[in-house]
């Protein structure tokens, strides 16, 4: 089946860049490294859950509801782009917010992605940590359906079969790009959270036959953890696209090394790879999912994993808007420094 078989919002700025980071490759003195810019979907500054929304969207639209209500963490970048999307539609947007660092900044809890949320005209709610929050999800759904609202719930991270498919879009989408410029691709690298995003790029290389090795760096779950829900995901991608066992349980690789103190908590390493991105190629990243991806790849640089001669993909899932949310993270105290 095609992808253009299944309803779609084309909201999203498509293609993303793709472009060579010739500083970090000199500085990290390793492989040639390029970047996948999905950091540039658009929606209120873009990210990767753009991609997936145009399907659910759709499918809501489809349903006829006129509201869509969702759940992520407090700084969650999916929550804010669906609350983008929804304003954009024409949609009322409601969304639960889990407190899965316990942070009291205010900055954290009301700036960033929290702000943003609300500017699009979202309403949002505050969860305690650590409960079933998909469950939670379909309670508070309920509530409101009784109300006579026509609810639409998306998972977190917009990670079911239906989302995916805007990850097997942008295998197909990079592949095109990869042939157009005669690259050769030895690796792509991403962060994975909710593996939406990892299960839609592998089931779409896999049905095309690409065998180019995808490494998601895990920002959340244990290894074992991440790739099962990676595996499931894709499995049931493969088979809405009608193409059953496409994805191997080999195919999905997960490295959960980098994920630091838990979910949300920045890390030394992330915090690294932020400014090496911002001050080698003016590009910003996010310290939850896409700092703790660059990180890995830092590493796994610096390590020798990839090598010389390599060339490697690093998809940007996007997120800088969560920045605003941890200036506490960030000290910058020596680059005031006065000329007079």
């Amino acid at each position: 089946m095609y992808i253009a078989d299944f309803p779609r919002r084309f909201l999203a700025h498509l293609p993303t860049p793709l472009e060579k980071m010739g500083r970090l490759s000199a500085e990290l003195d390793g492989p040639e490294i390029w970047i996948k810019r999905d950091d540039c979907t658009g929606l209120s500054t873009g990210g990767n859950k753009t991609r997936k929304l145009e399907f659910l969207m759709a499918e809501a639209e489809l349903q006829g509801a006129d509201m869509v209500m969702t759940q992520g963490a407090t700084q969650s970048n999916h929550a804010r782009q669906t609350a983008a999307f929804a304003a954009k539609m024409g949609m009322g947007c409601h969304i639960l917010l889990e407190d899965r660092t316990g942070s009291s900044e205010p900055n954290y809890n009301a700036n960033g992605n929290v702000l943003l949320d609300h500017l699009h005209g979202a309403t949002t709610e505050k969860c305690a940590g650590g409960i079933d929050m998909n469950a939670a999800l379909e309670a508070a759904a309920d509530k409101v359906r009784a109300t006579g609202k026509k609810v639409y719930t998306i998972p977190g991270g917009g990670s079911n079969a239906t989302g995916a498919l805007g990850y097997v879009n942008c295998a197909f989408e990079m592949l095109g790009q990869f042939n157009e410029r005669g690259l050769t691709v030895d690796h792509i690298v991403t962060a994975t959270g909710s593996a939406g995003t990892q299960a839609g790029l592998i089931t779409g290389m896999q049905s095309t036959n690409t065998r180019i090795p995808l490494l998601g760096i895990g920002v959340r779950a244990p290894k074992q953890i991440q790739e099962e829900n990676v595996y499931k995901l894709a499995c049931a991608t493969a088979d809405k696209m009608g193409c059953s066992g496409t994805v191997a349980r080999e195919d999905v690789v997960a490295n959960t090394d980098y994920v630091g103190d838990g979910y949300g908590i920045a890390t030394p390493g992330g915090l690294e790879a932020i400014k090496m991105f911002a001050e080698l190629e003016s590009i910003l990243l996010d310290p939850v999912y896409s700092a703790k991806g660059a990180a890995g790849l830092i590493d796994l640089v610096r390590k020798g994993h990839f090598k010389k001669g390599e060339r490697i993909v690093f998809l940007h899932t996007g997120g800088s808007a969560a920045l605003f949310g941890y200036d506490f993270a960030f000290n910058f105290a020596d680059r005031w420094n006065s000329t007079s």
